[in-house]
């Protein structure tokens, strides 16, 4: 069912108190966005809004088997999110974050089974743009970071792109501009037993072996 889509164009250099308060309050209404990110555009909801990941799941036309990624404001608030954090985390954290690294924890119990990946694990990232951290902190949740395209084809940069597919599904659009593009967040794995790359993107392999032959 088609749904009125709101786009609203921004400066991401320069986002003010009121459209941040906008769009939290779309996100806290079960709502999902489309929004620029360091990388690629992604599509946004609370991780605590079941209804609205469903939404994206079905919007994406993704196997519920993958599990979808969220965004975070700080490090404070990775502690209510996750149980027993390695140190690692907090190595890979200090030196790569805010920046494209998605680090897999295992999730504590306040996170809905819709966002959990495998054995209840959960991937987390710190973006590098102020306004989004500033967005998440002022809706006082995790967003999800999913990147907005139907699962399996190219990620988009492009906002017009993003307006030709999403509009009439979501209920906001951000036009940030083109997005950076490149590479896609490296994932790595620190939920299982021994820390595992899981896709190489945007911060390389040969920087990330260090430290993870470090812990092994």
């Amino acid at each position: 069912m088609a749904v009125e889509t709101r786009i609203i164009r921004i400066k991401p250099d320069r986002v003010g108190p009121d459209v941040i308060a906008l769009i939290a309050g779309v996100l806290r209404k079960d709502g999902v966005m489309a929004y620029p990110t360091d990388t690629f555009y992604g599509l946004g909801a609370s991780c605590f809004s079941k209804r609205a990941i469903q939404r994206i799941y079905r919007l994406k036309k993704r196997e519920r088997a993958k599990p979808l990624s969220i965004l975070v404001s700080d490090l404070g608030m990775v502690r209510s999110l996750a149980v027993g954090i390695p140190r690692l985390f907090w190595q890979l954290a200090e030196e790569f974050w805010p920046g494209p690294l998605t680090l897999v924890l295992k999730a504590s119990s306040s996170l809905p089974e819709e966002i959990l990946g495998p054995e209840g694990s959960v991937g987390i990232r710190l973006p590098a743009l102020p306004w989004l951290r500033g967005l998440i902190s002022k809706a006082a949740f995790p967003i999800t970071g999913t990147s907005a395209n139907i699962s399996g084809e190219k990620e988009i940069e492009n906002p017009e792109d993003v307006i030709a597919s999403f509009s009439g599904m979501v209920d906001l659009i951000v036009d940030g501009g083109r997005t950076e593009g490149g590479l896609p967040s490296t994932v790595v794995d620190l939920a299982s037993p021994d820390p595992v790359i899981v896709r190489e993107g945007a911060v390389p392999r040969s920087i990330l072996d260090g430290y993870l032959q470090e812990r092994s």
